[in-house]
């Protein structure tokens, strides 16, 4: 999940340069290679967190938090840096929300 969440918000990251660049004048190709990875990207992530929410124990406040991860920019770096480094998920996400 750790990689996953890297790779997904490295690609929303460049997705949003790409189409700056797009909207400024530039090329189109930076958006039309990202976009369909991204997307890809996406659904692993969402698809994976969901799966392993009941293996790592996460409550639906922990899961609520690890998708919005994959919405927000940053939001994997932040995910990986809370949640996923931190055996105890459930207990991190209590303190930091309080």
């Amino acid at each position: 999940m750790r990689y996953i969440a890297f790779a997904e918000a490295t690609s929303f990251l460049a997705l949003l340069v790409a189409s700056l660049v797009k909207r400024t004048g530039g090329e189109e190709i930076g958006v039309q290679i990202l976009g369909p990875i991204h997307g890809l990207l996406f659904i692993a992530y969402v698809v994976v967190a969901l799966n392993i929410r009941h293996d790592l124990g996460w409550n639906g406040r922990t899961t609520f938090w690890v998708l919005v991860g994959a919405v927000v920019p940053f939001g994997g770096y932040v995910v990986d840096w809370r949640l996923l480094r931190n055996p105890r998920t459930n207990e991190s996400v209590s303190r930091t929300d309080s």
